[in-house]
């Protein structure tokens, strides 16, 4: 049986319904995504991140956070989804200032010890895939849970899939999260 980490992506509420980065499809990879962590599935640790500006920004991300201060500086934005509220007293929340999570040391050391790294969350087109090309490069192998990932819009969700697929099968599968929990992965 494989070892596979799930990361769940920045679920914040700055992208639920009413958020300022409101990602339509968040509710649907919410539902999906809870139901994958709730699993009994074996081999599979959880972790989440939360994206947070940082007090000590370089380069485009000063001017980021200039453009972006009412969001960054909103308590209630920066908070998971408060589906995930169980969820995230069972495994470990991260937080970062930069799209890809592998800048988390915690995750960036860990992805070595697990057969697949399974991506969920938002934004699809920004934190999802940048996460992603810096696990290819770092050698994982990738499962990209379509139906647990939403962006900005249907057609940049689509974008990152077109994208992802020229990558398969040796760097990322692209699967739904039925099509996950159901398979048998031997090592």
């Amino acid at each position: 049986m494989s070892k596979d980490l799930v990361l769940v992506i920045d679920m914040q509420n700055v992208y639920d319904q009413g958020g300022a980065w409101h990602c339509p499809g968040i509710r649907d990879a919410a539902d999906r995504i809870l139901d994958l962590v709730q699993s009994d599935r074996a081999g599979m640790d959880v972790i989440f991140t939360k994206f947070l500006a940082t007090d000590e920004p370089t380069g485009v991300w000063a001017e980021y956070n200039v453009q972006n201060a009412e969001i960054n500086q909103d308590a209630y934005a920066n908070e998971l989804m408060e589906v995930f509220e169980e969820a995230v007293k069972l495994h470990p929340v991260y937080n970062k200032s930069v799209y890809s999570s592998l800048a988390i040391p915690e995750i960036r050391d860990r992805i070595k010890d697990y057969d697949h790294i399974v991506l969920t969350g938002v934004v699809a087109e920004c934190c999802v895939l940048s996460t992603a090309m810096d696990l290819i490069d770092a050698g994982a192998h990738v499962i990209y849970l379509k139906d647990a990932v939403a962006g900005i819009d249907q057609n940049t969700e689509h974008a990152v899939e077109v994208v992802l697929r020229g990558l398969e099968p040796l760097h990322v599968e692209l699967m739904t999260t039925e099509e996950y929990k159901g398979r048998s992965w031997a090592v």
